[in-house]
């Protein structure tokens, strides 16, 4: 079996138009949201044995709190460029390519391709969480994914299980 953590950016500041897309950094809601995502992370699991993160300033200040609150030892950390914006095919593509000894991955990145990646391999869970997976994949929101697989480059679509999804609008609430 194979755990897959899709981790969506939080939301980010447009404040300063002079910065590049890239080098756009987290607002306040944001850093709230991935507080509390990280913390969420930390408690229910699972926990991440290697983390792949964009090398975007908004992905790398998501990922900053939740390192923080899983503890030491940190998982291994990849910064990889071409995470950045990724399309799906990308997304799978990077994932398909991990050693086998991992068996569950947090991936930081960018939307649409986490949102896509995601639908695709969900091809089955509890349906209230299938439906908002499908209906939008807000900033800051987390889905977990089982996937049957004991090899990552047999990774297909439609064969995950969606654990969770959790979007920080739902942590807040409690």
């Amino acid at each position: 079996m194979k755990n897959i953590l899709f981790l969506r950016h939080a939301k980010s500041a447009w404040s300063d138009l002079a910065l590049s897309d890239h080098d756009r950094p987290l607002n306040r809601r944001g850093e709230r949201s991935a507080k509390a995502v990280g913390d969420h992370l930390a408690h229910h699991g699972p926990r991440p044995e290697l983390i792949l993160c964009s090398t975007a300033m908004r992905a790398r200040q998501t990922l900053a709190p939740m390192v923080k609150r899983l503890g030491m030892p940190a998982p291994p950390i990849m910064l990889e460029e071409t995470l950045y914006l990724a399309s799906e095919e990308s997304l799978l593509e990077r994932l398909q390519a991990l050693t086998d000894d991992v068996k569950t991955v947090l991936l930081v990145g960018h939307n649409d391709g986490i949102w896509r990646l995601a639908e695709l391999l969900a091809g089955r869970g509890p349906p209230a969480l299938l439906a908002a997976l499908q209906d939008k994949y807000p900033t800051g929101t987390l889905a977990v994914l089982r996937a049957p697989a004991d090899a990552w480059r047999d990774l297909a679509v439609g064969t995950g299980e969606l654990q969770a999804f959790i979007r920080p609008r739902d942590l807040t609430k409690r």
